[in-house]
């Protein structure tokens, strides 16, 4: 990947994808000591920045190639990349998706009049069968992201970082299989050796973290990750040499970080931004260094409405928002008044009661009460249990675990 090719790129994709631009975060600055500015590739054309490499590497395809019909696998954005660039070129194109893939990407997928097969649990159980489709049916594999012309073609976000924001000093983006960090790091780095480039990965798919320590690419046994998009077992061995020269290290997040960051992104920037582009949003609290202008790449943004609402309500129950409290009580008249009252009293707001008479065999002694109330955090929430128990209830808290139950 050279600067020449990285300028080919940038001209082929002119009047295709939108420049997204950089969007200050006051709120996430304040709240790393850094000067954050978003890159939302969520707003991306498709949906993800996927489009770019899938884009380019077919617009550099023969004639001969595109006759032949052509088949990728992938998890969602790079599926929808090249469906829309086949739609583009006239070509006919067969996607491979995990069975897990979210319902928005599989239908978006269709739309753009790709031939969807669902497979396997995970990215690199599609990749086989569409290894295999290519090889039975003489199909044109393009890969999601072992291969280099793709990387380049994702590495384009790199001239919209500093023409946006010349004095960049540290560039954060997801890492699965590779093709987004190798792109972006090479061109940053011809662009400015001294910017810093950190890929972010799941720490239950740090598959490139592994790789880096071991100095060759490795296999993992098994990814569990909420972040669908970068749940890979094997990086490429194409793009992991440019990887290994140009990126500054690897940040690893937990998968309850990514809640909070959806949290956050919702309220304060009314984004939908996907998992797998909200780790370099968790990756923020990560880093050591202060007061240097931050660029985390919002990959993508396609998520099916379900998953939003079970990100929403676990981030407010991680944040003290919503949360659920079991008292026994004397099965008599006035006891739920008197609770309600106390709650009330210390400005909580019940949303849900349940009342189990069968807690106990003796009725008359005791019957559970579940309390489910929205708060302003939890230093108000430990207010109403402490108020509770000063007025002789014995309030526990319920589990996030048990809180569905």
């Amino acid at each position: 990947m050279t600067l020449e090719q990285f300028k080919t790129a940038r001209s082929v994709l002119q009047g295709v994808i939108v420049n997204t631009g950089l969007t200050f975060s006051p709120a996430l600055s304040r709240s790393c000591g850094n000067q954050v500015y978003l890159k939302p590739e969520n707003m991306q054309v498709t949906g993800a920045y996927k489009i770019r490499g899938a884009y380019y590497k077919i617009s550099t395809l023969t004639d001969e190639q595109k006759a032949r019909g052509l088949v990728t696998a992938s998890a969602g954005n790079h599926a929808q990349g090249v469906a829309y660039a086949a739609q583009a070129a006239g070509v006919e194109a067969t996607v491979v998706m995990p069975t897990t893939t979210p319902l928005v990407k599989v239908n978006n997928t269709k739309d753009y009049g790709a031939n969807v097969v669902l497979h396997g649990e995970t990215f690199d159980d599609a990749a086989e069968l569409a290894a295999q489709l290519s090889r039975e049916k003489g199909l044109t594999y393009v890969h999601p992201f072992n291969d280099l012309t793709l990387a380049t073609g994702q590495g384009t976000i790199a001239y919209e970082i500093f023409q946006s924001l010349p004095d960049v000093d540290v560039i954060l983006v997801p890492v699965g299989g590779g093709g987004l960090a190798a792109g972006v790091s090479t061109l940053a780095k011809l662009l400015n050796p001294h910017v810093k480039v950190y890929g972010v990965e799941p720490e239950g798919a740090a598959s490139m973290k592994a790789s880096l320590e071991a100095g060759h690419v490795v296999t993992l046994d098994r990814v569990e990750t909420i972040a669908d998009g970068v749940a890979v077992k094997t990086p490429g061995d194409v793009v992991f040499p440019y990887i290994q020269k140009n990126l500054d290290g690897i940040i690893t997040i937990r998968d309850d970080e990514l809640v909070d960051a959806f949290l956050d992104m919702m309220e304060k920037h009314k984004m939908v931004v996907e998992n797998a582009g909200l780790l370099p949003v968790a990756a923020l609290n990560h880093l050591d260094c202060r007061g240097r202008n931050v660029v985390p790449v919002l990959s993508g943004g396609n998520m099916d409405v379900i998953t939003m609402s079970s990100l929403v309500q676990h981030g407010l129950i991680n944040r003290g928002r919503i949360f659920t409290f079991s008292v026994h009580l004397p099965d008599r008249p006035g006891e739920l008044l008197s609770v309600a009252r106390i709650v009330a009293g210390e400005n909580g707001n019940i949303i849900k009661l349940d009342h189990n008479q069968f807690v106990s065999i003796n009725r008359a002694s005791a019957v559970e009460l579940r309390v489910t109330l929205e708060a302003f955090g939890h230093s108000h929430k430990a207010r109403i249990l402490d108020a509770l128990r000063e007025n002789g209830y014995d309030a526990r808290e319920v589990m996030t675990a048990d809180f569905y139950s």
